[in-house]
């Protein structure tokens, strides 16, 4: 099994009830072919560079799950079948990359904790001290 990120785009107006089980039928997909979700993010609604099939705008959804990589073709081939999916692109997520970005954002907020603490050693120092 292999991360991947989709980015599914659902067309048209919407509702939130609606497009929570137009996410559900679409993540259906990856657990009927044996993959596992692990997080999703709702983009938001945003409008297309130029109309696309009559469409002006969609809801962008993030969607990161565990598949085999065996049957990522047969899973882009479903979408097609699948009205509600209006386009769909799957990334495998560099395992690597990740790892590195994690240790530096853990490396930032180190340096931030220290300099919030230095701050405030030194805030500490010029405050005058009341009898």
């Amino acid at each position: 099994m292999k991360k991947y990120d989709g980015l599914y785009i659902f067309a048209g107006q919407a509702k939130d009830d609606v497009l929570a089980e137009q996410i559900e039928k679409a993540l259906a997909e990856v657990t009927r072919l044996g993959g596992t979700v692990i997080s999703q993010d709702i983009l938001g609604k945003r409008t297309f560079a130029h109309p696309m099939h009559k469409r002006e705008n969609g809801v962008y959804v993030l969607v990161r799950f565990e598949f085999d990589p065996s049957k990522v073709s047969e899973l882009v081939n479903r979408y097609r079948l699948v009205e509600e999916v209006f386009r769909v692109q799957i990334l495998a997520v560099d395992e690597r990359r990740e790892a590195l970005l994690a240790a530096q954002a853990e490396a930032n907020a180190k340096r931030e904790a220290i300099k919030a603490q230095k701050e405030a050693e030194a805030a500490a120092a010029e405050a005058p001290v009341a009898d």
